[in-house]
């Protein structure tokens, strides 16, 4: 049986995966001005671009080099996620293990349509009434839901030290 950290690789690596396949069913088969309701009033999948970050910070800016910085910026955050599971031992609760590869995933799948496009597709649209979420994509939500264990893992370990110091 493989060991946790190989399972936690291959989680990623099926994230990155899922990633790319959401994204291409969006790319050829939705434009810019397709809007396709899941839960009317709440979620709908449209497609965007974004050429910056989270939010779209930094998308409008006309700086070539903004790129190459968020590129740098990703790979050198990939590696140290990928690092940090391969050096993953046994005390490290499976909670961060699977938090570690969702974030790798979701990161890489981001990374990945950056270097090659220059840009990441979004495409999952939440809003209610005139307030809506800025879109993201399979990737962002990886992102999300690994650096909540992270956290959740985090909280849960203070909470055990702080009563066996007490």
């Amino acid at each position: 049986m493989p060991d946790r950290r190989m399972l936690a690789f291959l989680g990623a690596a099926g994230v990155f995966a899922l990633d790319r396949l959401t994204k291409w069913i969006v790319e050829t088969r939705f434009t810019f001005f397709d809007t396709k309701p899941v839960i009317p009033g709440f979620f709908d999948i449209v497609r965007s671009q974004n050429r910056g970050v989270a939010f779209g910070i930094l998308n409008d800016s006309a700086s070539p080099w903004s790129t190459v910085f968020l590129i740098a910026a990703a790979l050198a955050a990939v590696a140290a996620i990928a690092t940090m599971l391969w050096r993953a031992d046994r005390k490290m609760d499976a909670r961060s293990v699977w938090g570690l590869a969702l974030i790798l995933g979701g990161a890489a799948g981001n990374v990945f349509d950056r270097i090659v496009w220059g840009r990441v597709t979004d495409f999952l649209l939440l809003y209610v009434r005139d307030w809506q979420w800025p879109t993201f994509n399979l990737a962002d939500s990886a992102i999300v839901a690994g650096s909540a264990l992270l956290i959740f893992d985090l909280l849960r370990s203070s909470r055990r030290s702080a009563s066996h110091v007490s």
